[in-house]
């Protein structure tokens, strides 16, 4: 979360760097040695969701027959950043046919709710203004490379045959609110264009429904949300839970209880460009079945799990497609800047374990970061950097994978979120 509990926001260094990737786990970008940094996933809910539920196999999963496979791919990003997973999101007004496509909103398991900047919405496509007192909603959604400042809207959200109705977003650099609260303006570097996030906006599809929870609902926490008068002003503020940021998945009538990110193997030197799918639900449909895949449960306030590795415990662990690295300290490996770089790629294994005790031992490659950055491809899955603290598994992991994620107290056949599959 991004208050004192943060998950993201605090775990990595990334402030020294200039520029910034999109809304990954708090990684310094995949761009050069000397590159810009990617900021952190926005952070988890501040307080446990309402409703959240132990775990224990269920057979009351709602079935669904509407498309829900929505292309994702990685490809050339602004900045030369690599690793950036991105996709397509339509945006309506709500009720409406007058409608948007947005390409390049990078796709973040790490995060929650929908982020476009408003210089990427056509003009003629009017969002209303989510009302905060006699004002209007502001939010400050603070990564670990800086942070997002805007509006918060109300649209509709269609992706593959999905729709996720009138649910609040962000429109990042929204004209209505020129001025950057000066807390929120202190939390980092300004993401509030294309060279700043590097793509067009975020869509959080992570393990929780809300971007901060019942915490925002019964207290004014700093660089969360604001409200906002006519002339700009604006001051912390109190947030309903139903008028928060949302996760589009959660709001969808079925597959609303989590995702699924498929992407293809590559090679150890990586790839121009990877295409893949993103499947809403989880034994919803016979797409999303897990399959026999292993349920790690993660914590329901946090969403940590744990990783083991090296002779290291990494208690405050995430699954994360928005990280462009695999991040963590160890001093198994030479560093370049930020990145590791041992001379030739470095066999590793983890033990990855969820609050229930269930363990999953994987195998990861690290290569050496100047190399790649040399190469002109822009997917790798063996780059890894530096963390602060935690062990995020950032894009690298999904190569080669089906990585399930289960949103909090949603019921699924292997039980309710919050939990990690793979």
């Amino acid at each position: 979360m991004k208050s004192t509990l943060s998950i993201y926001a605090l775990l990595l260094v990334c402030a020294a760097f200039a520029g910034c990737g999109g809304g990954g786990g708090g990684s310094p970008a995949a761009t050069s040695q000397t590159g810009s940094a990617a900021p952190a996933s926005s952070p988890s809910p501040a307080s446990a969701p309402v409703g959240a539920s132990s775990a224990g196999p269920t057979a009351s999963v709602p079935q669904s027959n509407t498309p829900n496979v929505q292309p994702i791919a990685v490809t050339a990003a602004p900045g030369l950043t690599r690793n950036m997973l991105t996709t397509s999101v339509t945006v309506c007004e709500p009720g409406t046919s007058n409608c948007a496509t947005i390409d390049n909103v990078q796709v973040d398991t790490g995060s929650h709710g929908l982020r476009i900047l408003a210089s990427a919405l056509p003009a003629d496509l009017s969002l209303a203004a989510i009302a905060s007192g006699s004002g209007i909603a502001g939010e400050c959604a603070v990564f670990g490379g800086g942070y997002t400042w805007g509006a918060v809207r109300s649209a509709d959200v269609r992706m593959a045959g999905q729709l996720a109705a009138s649910i609040p977003i962000q429109t990042i650099a929204d004209p209505a609110l020129p001025t950057v609260p000066a807390d929120c303006a202190g939390s980092g570097r300004a993401m509030q264009t294309v060279a700043g996030l590097r793509s067009n906006g975020i869509l959080g599809v992570g393990l929780f429904a809300g971007d901060c929870g019942s915490g925002c609902v019964t207290a004014a926490l700093p660089r969360w949300y604001y409200r906002c008068d006519a002339g700009g002003a604006c001051l912390a503020s109190t947030q309903a839970l139903t008028q928060q940021v949302t996760n589009p998945v959660s709001r969808f009538a079925l597959d609303n209880n989590g995702v699924v990110i498929e992407l293809p193997g590559i090679a150890d030197a990586g790839a121009a460009s990877v295409s893949g799918s993103m499947i809403f639900g989880i034994g919803t449909q016979a797409n999303n079945t897990l399959n026999g895949a292993s349920v790690l449960k993660a914590n329901s306030q946090t969403g940590y799990v744990v990783t083991t590795s090296g002779g290291q415990t990494y208690s405050q662990s995430y699954v994360d497609s928005g990280s462009n690295g695999l991040f963590f300290r160890t001093t198994q490996f030479p560093q370049c800047g930020f990145w590791y770089c041992p001379a030739s790629i470095q066999a590793a294994n983890a033990a990855i374990t969820g609050t229930d005790g269930a363990s999953n031992t994987v195998s990861f490659a690290v290569g050496n970061s100047s190399a790649l950055f040399a190469s002109s491809n822009n997917a790798f899955n063996n780059l890894a950097g530096v963390a602060s603290s935690g062990f995020g598994w950032g894009l690298p992991f999904f190569f080669g994978r089906r990585v399930y994620t289960a949103i909090a107290s949603r019921e699924t056949s292997a039980g309710p979120g919050p939990y990690y599959a793979f």
